[in-house]
């Protein structure tokens, strides 16, 4: 099913052309909105479809401009990859390469990194987690090789009140449509994301749980000092083992760069990096924090564990002396 979407970017009958990042409903194109009324049929494919075989399944890109996700694609459930319109105007490729040039590849400062692989992780939900997703970034070739994607829906409100919701934070968009077509609750997401983990091989159950070879990367602590643990307690739910521990990108540039940054959007702003997308719509901010993080390294910085806690009731312990508070 085609994804009617609105982001922040001008509609021209032939160009996307991106605009700085905005949550406001101005940016509405009439087009999309007479498009989005249409009469179409959903039509999914297997949810369970791995993102890996989308990824290669996704046809090659005709040229370089910037088109917004298709969020049927991000959950394995596009089922108009054979149609050409669809395909033209939204996309369904992650790949990140070729869009920085390396100041540290001609210097030759370009660092080895500890970690093979880093989970770019960018929640969304106040009350609770609305969604989850992650890029998986391989530090070797400074791209983004596979990702997982999922709305979730919330468990302790009322149907009338998450149509409130949903409609407050992604009718803005466009995008709430596809929330209620594919959301599905927080333990569900869980499983489908420790599956997805294993097939990667970042991951076993009966290795302690722990992460092999990848940490998470937050731009911020909020989302795995608070957010999940929340989250866990509202589904009745342990705490898993790999979230026990992440990478704070603010930390990370406060040490490298040596000045503070208290964004995502300041990140970008300072590294000269235009922003794409809608800011707060969760897989168009990680997508953005990819590129920072692949600016950052190809710059010389060093990516490295930032906070951790030993089991879910203990207090986090900050491993940065110098650190964004």
């Amino acid at each position: 099913m085609a994804l009617w979407r609105v982001c922040g970017f001008r509609r021209h009958p032939l160009i996307f052309a991106p605009v700085r990042v905005t949550s406001s409903s101005s940016y509405f194109s009439s087009e999309l909105q007479r498009t989005r009324n249409m009469n179409v049929s959903p039509a999914h494919s297997v949810a369970a479809e791995s993102s890996s075989s989308l990824i290669s399944a996704a046809p090659p890109r005709k040229n370089s401009r910037w088109k917004p996700m298709c969020l049927y694609f991000t959950q394995g459930k596009c089922a108009k990859m054979d149609d050409e319109i669809h395909t033209e105007r939204f996309s369904h490729n992650f790949s990140i390469a070729g869009k920085v040039e390396s100041n540290a590849s001609r210097s030759g400062n370009l660092r080895q990194q500890g970690l093979e692989f880093l989970l770019v992780l960018d929640l969304e939900g106040k009350v609770e987690i609305l969604e989850f997703p992650v890029l998986l970034f391989d530090t070797k070739t400074m791209d983004v090789i596979d990702f997982f994607h999922r709305f979730v829906r919330p468990s302790k409100m009322s149907e009338q009140r998450i149509s409130e919701y949903i409609e407050g934070k992604y009718g803005k968009f466009g995008v709430d449509r596809v929330w209620h077509d594919t959301a599905i609750p927080f333990r569900e997401v869980i499983e489908q994301f420790e599956a997805w983990l294993g097939k990667n091989q970042l991951w076993q159950k009966d290795m302690g749980g722990c992460l092999s070879k990848a940490a998470f990367v937050t731009c911020g602590n909020w989302d795995l000092k608070t957010k999940v643990p929340q989250q866990c307690n509202v589904s009745k739910m342990k705490l898993p083992p790999y979230f026990l521990e992440w990478i704070n990108l603010k930390d990370i540039y406060l040490n490298f760069y040596k000045q503070r940054a208290s964004g995502m959007l300041s990140m970008m702003r300072e590294l000269n990096i235009p922003p794409f997308g809608s800011h707060h719509l969760g897989i168009d901010d990680s997508k953005n924090i990819a590129r920072v993080l692949q600016h950052m390294l190809n710059d010389g910085a060093y990516l490295q564990v930032t906070a951790k806690r030993s089991h879910a009731c203990e207090e986090v312990k900050f491993l940065f002396k110098n650190r964004i508070r």
